[in-house]
């Protein structure tokens, strides 16, 4: 598998994720971004041993899109702490199906801080224990029927939360089906995708922004 290379400087390694793809290894064995981007980098500059590089925020694996490479401890640092002190604008695209408040507004939900034993994250209107308050703002890009492409900016950053706010408001991502999607999409993937990144390089002090081109697997023409 080719790795799709957005940017690279001297601190950054930007890339695309496609769909299918894991950020982080699990048990399953299966081929992982964060290796392939070491393999990249040992190849390039002719690198012997190990190669560092530090992952400071993550996709899940159905999900395609812009993801962001530490290539110093540095930079790994500090960019972590803008994802953490919410000093990072992340843009999406996603297909949902349903009828939805508005053509734009803003969602606030209370979600668990992690997921179920079917790995579903619990999300409430009204605050229960343990949870957590998420935030973010929406736009309707375009509608066919009940069906609408949106672009999503999430205020806060957790587990899931696009995906269950988004069902929770009845509106679950196209091919979703842990959140109440009819059906899946092929490959497992479903239709959301992290269009851009924009945050302040972690070694100067100029804004920067990275774009994904939506890919030929999402599911709106």
């Amino acid at each position: 598998m080719n790795l799709q290379v957005l940017h690279e400087d001297n601190h950054l390694l930007i890339v695309d994720k496609p769909a299918g793809l894991l950020v982080q290894g699990d048990k399953s064995g299966d081929p992982v971004l964060t290796d392939l981007a070491k393999a990249y980098l040992k190849k390039k500059f002719n690198k012997p041993g190990n190669v560092y590089l530090g992952l400071v925020h993550r996709l899940d694996r159905n999900v395609s899109g812009v993801v962001a490479l530490a290539r110093t401890s540095k930079s790994a640092s500090r960019l972590s702490g803008a994802f953490r002190d919410k000093k990072v604008t992340k843009i999406y695209r996603a297909v949902v199906i349903g009828d939805l408040p508005s053509s734009e507004g803003n969602l606030k939900a209370w979600l668990s801080e992690k997921g179920n034993k079917n790995g579903v994250t619990r999300a409430e209107m009204n605050e229960f224990d343990g949870a957590r308050e998420c935030l973010l703002s929406y736009r309707v890009l375009e509608s066919r029927s009940r069906r609408h492409l949106l672009e999503i900016r999430p205020i806060t950053g957790r587990r899931h939360q696009i995906r269950a706010q988004l069902a929770l408001v009845g509106c679950p991502l196209l091919g979703d089906l842990k959140y109440g999607a009819a059906k899946g999409l092929p490959q497992h993937r479903i239709a959301l995708h992290a269009f851009a990144l924009e945050f302040k390089h972690p070694v100067g002090a100029e804004k920067v922004y990275f774009e994904a081109g939506m890919p030929a697997d999402f599911p709106w023409k």
